[in-house]
């Protein structure tokens, strides 16, 4: 892959994201991303036959993008329940059951194996009121077994009404369906406008080796209001469009970049993010990640220390209206380029490396939800790039808010409604 020297001008002021004075955009076009249409599965060509929204744009290096399509395994869907409630998180308990988490209202459930579920934890009426709290992410403690702690990201509009996105942490009793001793550990900077609630938000949460943990910010442009300041993700005084790194307390964590640079915000790892909704840990302790792109640039990044991803300064899309973003830029020194890139979209979710013996020829490959795409998407890699990549799923016509790979080696996917469900060898 790639990669660009860090240059003085990543902080260069730019037009905004949202086009500025832009000439007026072109008619929609047949590869217009919010038009989805069956996966075309050919061995060898890639899937999607309709034209990238960015015109003239070309990838930057082999396999960046459309990679051809190949089968290596069949497998077969199982229900384990459809009875959730916008269920975003899936974290498996060392007894063989789930917790799952549900958006809004915000509730923990533990769901069982035989697809049987608990009524709502009790426990976070403290936090805040059903109206303003969307539950997201949540991951277990590395000394989960004697601790019974859990993490979890949640999206809070406070009582001015502006919100952001947070991390906390609990203890949970499965004796008495409930957690407990409920603490707040990171609350975002700044604080933005409730107009923006649950609009790229980020939230996930990836637990390193070290027990550090990493959570994404998204950049929260979504109001499109005049006085939104569409730098944010590339200024550093703000926690809005970063990877950020922490310990297990909420404090930065000791080997961040910016970590004694005056005015810069000691808990970020790396910026320059738009929308991230998949973020997964490697065997070998990379960091990697998805996120939504505009109108096409759906991007899988592999995340680095102090690295700038490039939002809103340069993207393999366009405008939603069609016209460029900023000054329609794909590279620039200094800003890292995606390992691999959909144009147009899929609107990736959540994010999973493969490991496990029901898929042996999975093995390595990552596994990517998808909600405009409405499936899963295989990427195999190699030498940490994509070189083939399977739609799964399709046919089911469900948007994928999680992925997760089981202990027992199957795979765990929620769709964005209700369900969840267990993909085995067929």
């Amino acid at each position: 892959m790639k990669r660009m020297m860090l240059g003085l001008m990543l902080l260069l002021p730019v037009a905004a994201a949202a086009g500025g004075d832009a000439p007026p955009a072109p008619p929609r076009t047949v590869g217009d991303s919010r038009e989805f249409p069956p996966p075309r599965l050919v061995e060898g060509q890639y899937w999607d036959a309709r034209q990238p929204e960015k015109a003239g744009d070309q990838p930057l290096f082999p396999q960046q993008t459309r990679a051809p399509y190949r089968k290596v395994h069949d497998y077969k869907v199982t229900t384990i329940t459809d009875k959730l409630r916008l269920p975003w998180s899936i974290a498996f308990l060392p007894e063989g059951k789930m917790l799952v988490t549900e958006k809004f209202p915000a509730h923990f459930r533990i769901v069982s194996a035989d697809g049987s579920m608990t009524e709502p934890l009790t426990g976070l009426g403290g936090l805040a009121t059903a109206r303003t709290l969307g539950l997201l992410d949540v991951a277990l403690a590395p000394d989960f077994r004697k601790s019974r702690r859990i993490y979890f990201s949640f999206f809070d509009t406070l009582p001015k009404g502006n919100s952001n996105t947070y991390l906390a942490h609990a203890v949970l009793d499965q004796a008495k369906n409930a957690v407990y001793d409920v603490t707040v550990i990171y609350r975002g900077v700044p604080e933005l406008p409730e107009e923006n609630f649950s609009m790229k938000q980020g939230g996930r949460i990836v637990f390193a080796r070290d027990g550090t943990l990493f959570m994404t910010v998204g950049d929260r442009d979504g109001n499109r209001k005049a006085d939104y300041d569409h730098q944010l993700a590339q200024k550093l005084d703000n926690d809005v469009g970063k990877i950020i790194h922490l310990t297990a307390d909420g404090m930065p964590a000791p080997d961040n970049p910016f970590l004694k640079t005056p005015g810069v915000r000691p808990e970020i790892w790396a910026y320059g993010i738009r929308s991230p909704q998949g973020f997964t840990l490697a065997p070998d302790g990379t960091l990697w990640e998805t996120e939504h792109g505009p109108r096409g640039g759906d991007e899988l990044n592999r995340i680095q220390r102090g690295k700038n991803y490039g939002w809103p300064i340069i993207t393999h899309g366009v405008d939603y209206p069609g016209g460029p973003i900023a000054e329609g830029l794909s590279a620039r020194d200094g800003m890292e380029q995606p390992v691999y890139y959909w144009d147009p979209v899929i609107a990736p979710s959540g994010l999973a490396w493969y490991s496990g013996k029901l898929f042996p020829k999975w093995n390595g490959n990552l596994l990517a939800g998808a909600l405009r795409g409405i499936g899963l998407y295989r990427l195999e890699m190699k030498n940490g790039e994509v070189v083939a990549e399977e739609p799964l799923l399709t046919d089911l016509k469900a948007r994928i808010r999680d992925v997760r790979v089981g202990p027992d080696g199957a795979v765990y996917v929620l769709t964005e409604q209700k369900a969840l469900l267990k993909l085995t060898p067929n």
